[in-house]
C-alpha cells in the first residue's frame, strides 16, 4: 500500500480574514467612524459631558415635531402619487401599443440618472412665479401676476416628488410586465373580461410584488430628500434633512443637529430593512 503523500505546507499561505481586513477598514474610516462621532455628538451638550439632553430638548421642540409630521406626510403622499401614477403609465407602456413605445421605456432608464433639483429647476421654468404657465396667464389676461404659485407650498413639493420619484415605481413594473404570460390576457379577454377587469384579476396581482419594492424604496427616498424642498424655496416646509441643514449651518446646533441625523438615519435604516426584505420576496 502506497503511503499517503505528506501535506502541503501551510505556514505561507495567507488567513482568509486578513483579506477582509483592508476592506473592512475603508468602511469603517469613511463611514463608520463619522457615522459614531454623529452619534456621540448627539450626547454631547454644549455644557460638556454626555447627557441624553440634547434628545429631550429636540424632542420637547415645536419644531422637530413640524419637520417630522412634515416629512413623513409628504413622503407617504409621495409615494402613494408615484405607486398611482407609475402603475397607471406602466399599463399604458407595456400593453397600449403606440409609437416610441420603446424608447419612452428606456428613457426612463435615464430619468433614473437625472439629480432632484435639475426636475425642481424644470417646473420651476414652468409654473415658477416668473414661469412660463404665469406668462402666458398675464400676457392672455393682461392682468399683472399669475395665478401659479403653488410651488412655494408643500403641494409644490409633493408634486416635484411625485415627478422626480415616479420612474422608480414604473421600473421594476415593467420588468415585471414584461415576465408577464399574455396568454392569461388573452384568455381573459376571451372570456368576455373588460379591460378594467383583466388589470384588477389578472395584471395587478402580478404588479403587487414591484409595486411593494418601488413603493418602499421611494418611500425611503422622499424621507432623506434635501435638494428637492431647498430648490423649490417652499416657505414654512421643514423635513428632517431640512432641519439638520437649518440646526447645523445656520444655527451652530451641533448636538440638536446631530440628534435629528440619528433620528432621520434610524427611520432610513428601518426603511430600507423593509426594502430589503420586499425586493428578496419579489426576486424569489
Amino acid at each position: 500500500m502506497r503511503p499517503a503523500p505528506p501535506a502541503a505546507p501551510t505556514s505561507g499561505r495567507v488567513p482568509p480574514f486578513v483579506w477582509a481586513l483592508p476592506p473592512v477598514a475603508v468602511l469603517g474610516l469613511l463611514f463608520l467612524y463619522p457615522l459614531a462621532l454623529v452619534v456621540q455628538q448627539s450626547f454631547s451638550p454644549d455644557e460638556g459631558g454626555t447627557s441624553l439632553a440634547p434628545y429631550s430638548d429636540v424632542f420637547a421642540s415645536d419644531a422637530f415635531r413640524d419637520a417630522l409630521t412634515t416629512t413623513v406626510w409628504l413622503a407617504v403622499g409621495s409615494t402613494v402619487g408615484c405607486l398611482v401614477l407609475g402603475f397607471t403609465l406602466a399599463l399604458i407602456i407595456a400593453f397600449v401599443p403606440f409609437p416610441g413605445g420603446k424608447a419612452v421605456a428606456k428613457f426612463i432608464d435615464v430619468f433614473l440618472s437625472f439629480p432632484s433639483f435639475l426636475i425642481t429647476l424644470a417646473l420651476l421654468f414652468i409654473y415658477g412665479t416668473v414661469g412660463m404657465a404665469n406668462g402666458v396667464w398675464t400676457d392672455v389676461t393682461g392682468v399683472a401676476e399669475g395665478p401659479f404659485h403653488f410651488l412655494t407650498t408643500p403641494w409644490g413639493v409633493l408634486l416635484a416628488e411625485i415627478t422626480y420619484f415616479t420612474p422608480f415605481v414604473m421600473r421594476p413594473l415593467l420588468a415585471a410586465f414584461s415576465q408577464l404570460d399574455t396568454a392569461q390576457l388573452e384568455v381573459a379577454s376571451s372570456l368576455g373580461a373588460g379591460p378594467a377587469r383583466i388589470v384588477r384579476r389578472v395584471i395587478l396581482p402580478e404588479a403587487l410584488p414591484a409595486l411593494a419594492a418601488g413603493g418602499s424604496l421611494v418611500l425611503v427616498m422622499c424621507l432623506n430628500e434635501f435638494g428637492i424642498v431647498l430648490f423649490t424655496g417652499a416657505k414654512g416646509v421643514t423635513t428632517l434633512p431640512m432641519l439638520v441643514y437649518s440646526k447645523a449651518i445656520l444655527e451652530s446646533d451641533y448636538p440638536a443637529a446631530c440628534v435629528v441625523a440619528v433620528v432621520n438615519i434610524a427611520i432610513s435604516v428601518g426603511l430600507y430593512s423593509l426594502y430589503r426584505m420586499v425586493s428578496r420576496r419579489v426576486g424569489a
